[in-house]
């Protein structure tokens, strides 16, 4: 059934298109529910039994009055629209979405009302609102086969005994099978056994529904009209008119009002009014938002609000059909301006419980049963999955879940819209988010009697508007009426101007029950009407408005983000899946800190791509009406509140204009515009469908199957509706300029749904064929979604690193990566829930994991059996290498190792949580296409675990799947350790010394403290004559520093390191340490420890990595990558000249200035860019050694070192001459120096002369004093001995320059890691 857009200005101009009667087919008789009996074939199918032996049995173990027979469409008027197809299957299901239900005159008949809603695969949508009420059944063949049913089931049951309750315990395998037995056994635990049916003494009564079908959502005005019409057939006088004549008036003569206007149209015994937003309002929403807000509660309903914001998978659950279409009606219409784009079914009929199956986005709600435990109810996804039980005022919300931005703030504004009507903004009883209660609302223990009260009395009320007012109330309210204290207290409140509303409601209602004399719907007075419809009115416009503001202050700017890289139409469309339409980056960097959890997953959507997308169409085509309403309130709030983007704040701004959206709704609804014709006689055959009380008549369909001929409007609109879609097809076409139209229409398509997956899943065709169909398509989205997310995460992140290297801007941040790496999470989770059907917890894919992981242990304790009787030989000989090689044994790549990693972290607590950690480690171990080919590879598993149609099990997609999670090896992420920054980590640390030119062990005490982003491990003694060890540590994040030391004890204590390895053992990741310096007194510099400085070993493959690990050959230099000190011994004889040495000061500076331009998260470690290799102080050592006489002939080496203190002594004295003088700022400068070189000096620390003037420089860059050190060592006589002539730092020019390039490191605050400065006290 095609629906028109709510917003389209081409809508055929029709109040109603459809109107139909759905109900029993006296003539077909009782047939089972052919889309129960297709479940039933679909089940059986899963389980291998013969599904055509299965869907045709007899369900005999259920009462009749309580199986699913199958509904028709007896008639619709008119037989067909040509705009809007009639979809018959759809519209007969959702109208009766149990199937017909029987009731005997014993059972409660009251009438209720629901609507639906009917949505194409292109989105477009079509309403439907229906009365359903039980009408006796007068047919004896009927009766009697009731009769024969019920009897077969008595012996049945007599029969089998308890065989139900075995059967029910054999189908807990499959989590679809669970859920459909669940909602079978609250109907079993609500129906009484004695529930039975006896033609000779019992009146049988069956469901029919009056439904009218329409283009938009005028929910008051037809469910008046639908409530008029069944009591014109059970009233106890006839209607004025035949009721073809209401039909007939609603049908054709009744208009659409034009937007901006208010209608009054008649029903059958009172006038009508509805209303339509103009062009530039908010789109029409007549569902009432204050009862969905009572339902659920402001706080719970924001949740479900951004959950849905966010693309999750929502099941709203409630006994209530009106109340699942309420409250989805009532989130989508607060989206604006961005809409769903995803499954949407807010009634999905028993028979169709696959589709929650489906691996998308979806909203959807399934009607519960009286008794069912929700603890039972299994549904096959949960890991993304926001669960709302709506009857019990609690939801569910997935993990990791980000708050919308300035909650606090936004709840309380929308408590108070809610209290200036009335409505609280709690839900009676209900509990905080995430937990659940089972009380029902008046029979919660925490409420107090007098608070029990109220809520007794309130129902009563509703139950009174509502026309539910039952026996066992109405003896309530007559024990409230004879009440003699209540009763003065009521002449009282009248005598002193105040009322008792809810009383006077409830006797009100009381009396309009009595008047009709049976349980039929009661209408309130036209103006009790009128004002309920206002009040819900002017509450939705107002707290739409809320929810509206909030975006507007949110997306002001987001115009000056969108990319408008397309000449045309055309070239846009052609090349729409390779183009970046929104720069991303740069909005979040323009956006407040506390918005950015909520932002960077939301911009990551559908909803919000398909929003860019028409702003960019926008150029070429008419704006969608949606986004021209929020570009006009954008335009409007710059005109009050001109603000440059970069002065964003995180202050909340309330909305200013409910008072002004109210009074234009007031105005509408009080000042009429227009007035439809009244209903009249039509030229009608006389005595077809007389008048008989409680039956509604079969009506003449040759007067309602053909409008009138001379109505102007309807044939006006139609005739411009017409040519408008000619015009616009042939300008479309005219632009494009393509000759092949199948070319055009495929781009079209195609571009204007990229990304999305199945939107719509068909209700009308549901056999076999058509699901397997479906779920084919689900197959395709998947593999597409997964191609579209890892080339984004590629193309990001190889960005990201080309920036390192020089090359283009920055396009990601972490945020944004994060985000990234959790969609990539959902997709897999959504990917391993298709075609589920056993699973245990929430995680379908820990699900599968865990049985891998039993079926594996169980496998290798067989194996272990088998091989016990074998020598351990070859475990000794391969200790012995390991031992002889001193390597670190490479790392095994073991799936089930990295699962028993994630089990032992007590920090997770959930499946859900150790899925996504496990994903993590993966992507981090650059595996994870490796650990899920070896997952699926046990096809045995795979086949027990899923249904044919599941996407693992589809063999092509699934190795293209793999393929495409393959590609992110080529990056390198850190999701895991800079995610889990509590968990405690193995560490192994392997010591590598200089064979050739000292021994391989050192007769001292040596020990190592290993340093990372995230903190350092404290000083291990490493124990005597090992030269590797492992420890356990908190995680230390990416490691930056390692300490290493000896006391120099023994005969042979000093020791030359060629570099030490440390490698994760949960991630993998190895960091090389380079040194290459002597450690003990009376060599090199003498140092007995030094700070090394690490990096990070790229792995080529096992062999490549454990090659790297190992000692070199002892003709190779071993020390190829590291920064060499210009004193140690590889580093002698190496001499840049002074415009190198220049360039890589000014290089080195340049890379600190652009660490501090990057986001904070993203700056990586400062103390490589000050230390490591072509750090600052490596530059500084070249440009002290320019010219510097250390090389002395049989006398010890020279530091730079030696220079400073002689400085450092030469200054001390001069001070001690010139004390009588005033101290000038060249003396406290000259002071500081010293100072800082007699604490490094004293410090406790063994760091040799290199490493106190590493030091030196690393406290003079923290303390902005290089730039003020440097003349004093330029001019200090001491430089002349020292010194030759052509030396750099004898050069006053350039010792000018470079004070002048180290002064731009003024405006940063540097830091330094704990490691460089332990010991030091300034």
């Amino acid at each position: 059934m095609s629906g028109v857009s709510a917003g389209s200005s081409t809508a055929p101009c029709r109040f109603a298109h459809y109107f139909g009667i759905c109900g029993i087919d006296t003539e077909t008789g009782l047939e089972p529910d052919e889309l129960a009996a297709l479940y039933q074939w679909l089940e059986a199918d899963r389980q291998g039994r013969d599904p055509d032996i299965a869907a045709t049995g007899e369900n005999l173990e259920q009462s009749p009055l309580k199986r699913t027979f199958k509904s028709k469409v007896l008639a619709r008027y008119p037989e067909n629209v040509e705009w809007n197809p009639f979809d018959q299957d759809a519209v007969n299901m959702l109208c009766l979405p149990k199937g017909l239900s029987f009731r005997t005159q014993a059972e409660p008949r009251e009438p209720h009302f629901h609507s639906f809603i009917i949505t194409r695969e292109d989105g477009s949508r079509t309403y439907g609102f229906v009365h359903t009420f039980y009408e006796e059944v007068t047919s004896p063949q009927i009766c009697s086969a009731m009769q024969t049913l019920h009897q077969m089931h008595n012996a049945a049951e007599h029969s089998s005994g308890c065989a139900s309750s075995s059967s029910t315990s054999s189908s807990s395998s499959s989590s679809m099978d669970s859920l459909a037995s669940n909602l079978d056994e609250g109907d079993c635990h609500t129906a009484s056994s004695t529930r039975s049916y006896d033609s000779s003494r019992d009146t049988l009564y069956v469901t029919k529904a009056l439904c009218l079908v329409a283009p938009l959502p005028f929910m008051h005005a037809c469910r008046s009209f639908l409530s008029q019409l069944h009591r014109a057939v059970t009233g106890s006088a006839p209607p004025p008119l035949p009721l073809e004549s209401y039909v007939y008036n609603i049908l054709y003569e009744v208009p659409l009002p034009a937007p901006g206007r208010s209608l009054k149209f008649h029903g059958v015994h009172e006038p009508i009014v509805c209303q339509r937003p103009g062009v530039g309002e908010l789109p029409l929403a007549d569902f009432p938002l204050g009862e969905a807000f009572r339902l659920l509660g402001v706080e719970n309903l924001v949740q479900v609000f951004t959950c849905t914001l966010l693309e999750m998978q929502i099941l709203l659950y409630s006994q209530d059909y009106q109340q699942l279409m309420t409250v989805a009606e009532g989130i989508t219409t607060l989206l604006f301006p961005f809409q769903w784009q995803h499954v949407y079914v807010p009634i999905l009929p028993a028979s169709l419980l696959h589709f929650l199956d489906a691996p998308v986005p979806y909203l959807m709600g399934l009607q519960s049963k009286d008794g069912t435990d929700r603890s039972k109810l299994e549904l096959p996804q949960e890991a993304n999955l926001c669960f709302v039980d709506i009857d019990h005022h609690c939801i569910e919300l997935p993990e990791d879940f980000p708050h919308f931005p300035n909650k606090a703030e936004f709840i309380q504004e929308l408590s108070e819209v809610l209290l200036s009507f009335g409505v609280p903004p709690n839900s009676e009883g209900a509990p905080p988010p995430r937990t659940r209660t089972r009380a029902s609302l008046g029979s919660a223990p925490s409420t107090p009697g007098r608070e029990r009260k109220s809520v007794a009395l309130r129902r009563l009320e509703d139950d009174g508007r509502n026309g539910n007012l039952g026996g066992e109330d109405l003896a309530v309210l007559e024990l409230l009426q004879g009440n003699a204290t209540l009763e003065r207290l009521q002449a009282l409140t009248r005598r002193t101007g105040v009322t008792v509303a809810r009383v006077d409601a409830l006797r009100a209602g009381a009396k309009i029950h009595a008047a009709e004399g049976q349980a039929s719907p009661t209408a309130p007075t036209p103006v009790a009407a009128g004002k309920e419809e206002l009040r819900n009115a002017k509450l939705n416009v107002q707290l739409r408005e809320v929810f509206a503001g909030r975006f507007t202050a949110m997306f002001a700017d987001y115009e000056a983000f969108v990319i408008q890289s397309a000449p045309d139409l055309e070239s846009w469309l052609t090349n729409r899946e390779q183009m970046h339409n929104f720069d991303k980056a740069s909005f979040l960097s323009d956006q407040p800190e506390p918005y950015l959890p909520f932002l960077s997953h939301f911009i990551e959507t559908q909803m919000f791509a398909t929003f860019i997308d028409n702003k960019i169409m926008s150029q070429w085509e008419e704006k969608e009406p949606l986004l021209r309403v929020f570009d006009a309130r954008i335009d409007k709030a710059r005109l009050y509140n001109v603000r440059a983007p970069s002065l964003r704040s995180s202050n909340y701004q309330r909305c200013s204009v409910l008072k002004e959206s109210a009074q234009t709704i007031e105005q509408r609804l009080m000042k009429i515009d227009h007035t439809a014709v009244h209903p009249h006689l039509l030229d009608m055959k006389i005595g077809q469908g007389k008048y008989e009380q409680g039956f509604f008549p079969k009506l003449q369909s040759d007067v309602l199957n053909t409008g009138p001929t001379n109505n102007k409007w309807s044939y006006r609109t139609a005739a411009a509706t017409s040519q408008r879609r000619k015009e616009r097809h042939r300008q479309q076409t005219e632009h494009l300029g393509l000759d092949n139209n199948d070319l055009k229409e495929r781009y079209m398509q195609e571009a204007r749904t990229l990304g999305k997956n199945l939107r719509q899943p068909k209700l009308s065709d549901l056999s076999p064929a058509v699901i397997a169909q479906t779920n084919w398509k689900f197959v395709e989205g998947l593999l597409k979604e997964c191609r579209l997310k890892t080339k984004r995460m590629l193309v990001e992140k190889m960005g990201r690193e080309a920036v390192e290297l020089g090359h283009g801007e920055a396009s990601i941040t972490g945020l944004e990566e994060n985000t990234l790496i959790a969609s990539l999470c959902d997709l897999l989770e959504r990917i391993w829930s298709h075609g589920l059907q056993v699973k245990q917890g929430k995680s379908a894919l820990w699900s599968h994991l865990l049985h891998y992981q039993a079926r594996e242990e169980k496998l290798l304790e067989q194996h272990q059996h088998q091989q016990a009787e074998v020598s351990p030989g070859s475990n000794i000989l391969e200790r012995r290498k390991s031992d002889g090689l001193i390597a670190i044994p490479s790392l095994r790549l073991s799936l089930l190792q990295d699962m028993r990693h994630i089990q032992i972290m007590s920090e997770i607590k959930t499946d859900v949580g150790r899925a996504r950690a496990w994903i993590r480690l993966s992507l981090e171990k650059k595996v994870l296409s490796q650990h899920l080919k070896q997952l699926l590879s046990r096809q045995a598993l795979t086949k027990k675990l899923y249904k044919r149609y599941a996407f693992l099990r589809c063999e092509e997609e699934k190795e293209q799947f793999l393929f495409h999670l393959l590609s992110l090896n080529a990056v390198d992420y850190f999701c895991f350790t800079s995610v889990f920054t509590t968990i405690v980590i193995p560490y192994r640390v392997a010591i590598y010394p200089i064979k050739k030119l000292s021994n391989a062990m050192t007769t001292s005490n040596p020990w190592v403290c290993v340093s990372g982003e995230l903190g350092d491990s404290g000083i291990m003694q490493i124990p005597k004559n090992v030269l590797e060890m492992t420890f356990d540590c908190h995680n230390l994040g990416k490691l930056t520093t390692l300490q290493l030391g000896h006391d120099n004890a023994g005969l042979l204590a000093k020791w030359l390191v060629d570099f030490v390895m440390v490698r994760n053992e949960i991630t993998g990741h190895t960091y090389r340490f380079p040194c290459g310096r002597w450690l003990g007194k009376g060599v090199d510099d003498g140092s007995l420890e030094r700070v090394l400085i690490g990096e990070l070993v790229l792995n080529g493959g096992e062999e490549e990595s454990a090659r790297g690990c190992s000692t070199p050959p002892l003709q190779r230099s071993p020390s190829q990558t590291r920064r060499i000190s210009v004193t140690s011994q590889p580093g002698r004889g190496q001499k840049l000249t002074s415009g190198q040495i220049q360039e890589a000061i000014g290089e080195a500076v340049n890379n600190i200035i652009k660490h501090f331009h990057k986001p904070e998260k993203e700056r990586g470690s400062l103390t490589v860019l000050l230390c490591g290799e072509n750090s600052l102080v490596a530059a500084l050592e070249q440009f002290f050694h320019h010219g510097f006489k250390s090389a002395r002939l049989f006398q010890k080496t020279v530091f730079v070192w030696d220079f400073v203190e002689k400085a450092v002594a030469y200054m001390e004295s001069a001070d001690q001459i010139d004390l009588q003088e005033p101290a000038e700022p060249q003396g406290v400068t000259c002071q500081s120096l010293c100072h800082y070189v007699n604490t490094i000096n004293c410090s406790p620390r063994n760091i040799g002369k290199d490493g106190k003037f590493q030091l030196l420089v690393c406290l003079g860059a923290r303390d902005r004093l290089i730039p003020e050190w440097l003349p004093l060592l330029a001019e200090c006589p001491v430089i002349l001995r020292m010194y030759e002539d052509a030396a750099l730092l004898r050069d006053r020019t350039t010792v000018n320059n470079l004070i002048a390039v180290l002064e731009t490191l003024h405006d940063f605050p540097v830091t330094l890691e704990g490691s460089l400065v332990k010991g030091i006290d300034l």
